[in-house]
């Protein structure tokens, strides 16, 4: 009798011990799992690299990152196809063909490693960052000659981008930046698979790529790698306020003329920017015009207006005035450009320049990506049946003012080195005057410093 109560604390001290080691390999593996849900699986990039040792990432993606971001639909794994799954996350060199015909190579090829090879690619950006391409790969198959959007969004700008997914119903390559703290990662990792899995538009056609560090508004970083992970022929760049109003996509792959200049690679389309004048009547964009028709009254009405009307070196090189009075199907030239011009444009994913990674914060930064398209040769064309409407929000507004004070600084110093490069280059292809160089022709005489040394190489 006196042992009975013994035995009944010794089975609740087991009991206890046993409940203590349940829940420990419970939270173990709900703070350590894939974030995987509702059958979709997404294999991150490596992030092995010691280098990046110091960024404090949590858990969960260390466990992550022995995968590779190839598949997107499917089971979850067992234990023994996770490690058939793996992958070395290494780019692959040939040696050349002439060098092994003469003796002069070994076979085989050489191996770099995919971190080393992104710090490089983004060497001009603000750094450490860890870039994770295609962590959530879209299932739709992709038509190569099809308008991939490129964009980028913070996690404030989540239910913005879900509407333009569902509006765009096509390829979209997405850049999303993650500050680098480890409750914030979890916590929007979380509401991005949230959002992910909320619509079947969205894992059939978004590409997401994560940016994590502690740069904020890296944007022209953010733009080249959405651009550059993109998979088809052409691409839009887009702010993600923008909703998209007419079927450009539809017009542009249906027009040869349009298509032709596209895969030549000199031309980017213009899609007119619009905002309405009070901030009010633009929040809500499913009451929005859908075609010129009905567009045309609110402009009358001064409604709606060119998009930043207060700020007129921003857009107004499109020519307003012309787009409301062209005829239906006209496309036209821009032939007043000016280097605060920074319109919304479909081009060629290969061959223009790549946005300059210099610019960190508000001012300057789409600018300076097409002023360099511009004086690299791609001319501005304007699609006059067509118009994105941005939908208002409120702007940090200190921000603003502030980094657009630095990089006016940037700017004026970028200006002046792309001429220098451009007008070299044309110099040395024995192409300085010729058609091809218009555009540094015209434009860089403009810029005080280079006007004199354009001067002296058009001599010699």
């Amino acid at each position: 009798m006196i042992g009975l109560p013994h035995r009944f604390i010794r089975v609740l001290q087991l009991s206890f011990t046993a409940y203590l080691c349940v829940a420990v390999v419970y939270a173990t593996y709900h703070f350590a799992k894939l974030p995987w849900n509702d059958g979709i699986r997404s294999f991150p990039s490596t992030l092995r690299d010691s280098r990046w040792s110091s960024l404090k990432l949590p858990q969960s993606l260390d466990f992550m990152a022995s995968y590779k971001s190839s598949s997107t639909v499917g089971e979850l794994p067992t234990d023994s196809n996770i490690n058939a799954g793996l992958l070395d996350d290494k780019f692959y060199w040939d040696t050349s063909k002439v060098a092994l015909d003469l003796g002069m190579g070994h076979q085989g090829r050489v191996s770099m490693d995919e971190q080393l090879f992104l710090s490089k690619a983004f060497g001009v950006a603000m750094g450490p960052s860890r870039i994770i391409p295609f962590y959530y790969k879209a299932t739709s198959e992709v038509d190569q000659e099809d308008i991939t959007i490129t964009t980028l969004i913070t996690s404030n700008r989540f239910s913005v981008f879900a509407r333009l997914v569902e509006h765009y119903q096509g390829p979209v390559s997405v850049t999303i930046h993650i500050k680098n703290e480890t409750e914030h990662i979890r916590e929007l990792l979380d509401s991005l698979h949230g959002l992910y899995t909320s619509s079947p538009s969205m894992s059939a056609h978004v590409d997401v790529h994560l940016v994590i560090d502690n740069f904020e508004r890296q944007f022209n970083m953010w733009r080249n790698v959405a651009r550059l992970f993109a998979r088809t022929d052409y691409i839009m760049m887009l702010d993600v306020d923008f909703a998209l109003c007419t079927d450009f996509r539809r017009a542009i792959r249906s027009s040869e003329q349009v298509v032709g200049k596209l895969k030549e690679g000199n031309a980017a389309f213009v899609i007119p920017a619009f905002e309405y004048t009070n901030a009010s009547d633009g929040t809500d964009s499913s009451t929005f015009p859908r075609d010129k028709d009905s567009l045309l009254p609110l402009v009358d009405s001064k409604r709606i207006g060119m998009f930043h009307a207060s700020w007129g070196p921003g857009h107004n090189s499109t020519d307003y005035p012309k787009y409301y009075t062209s005829k239906p199907g006209e496309v036209y030239k821009v032939t007043q450009y000016q280097s605060a011009y920074e319109p919304y444009v479909v081009f060629k994913k290969e061959g223009p320049p790549w946005c300059d990674e210099r610019f960190i914060g508000y001012g300057a930064n789409k600018a300076s990506c097409l002023f360099e398209m511009y004086i690299s040769g791609v001319s501005f064309y304007v699609l006059s049946d067509h118009f994105i409407i941005h939908q208002n929000h409120d702007y940090e507004e200190t921000a603003r003012k502030n980094e657009r004070r630095y990089n006016r600084k940037i700017y004026a110093d970028f200006k002046e080195e792309a001429c220098l490069r451009y007008i070299r280059m044309y110099r040395s292809q024995g192409l300085l005057n010729t058609t091809l160089a218009y555009n540094v022709q015209t434009e860089c005489p403009k810029i005080k410093n280079v006007a004199r040394l354009f001067g002296q190489l058009g001599e010699t």
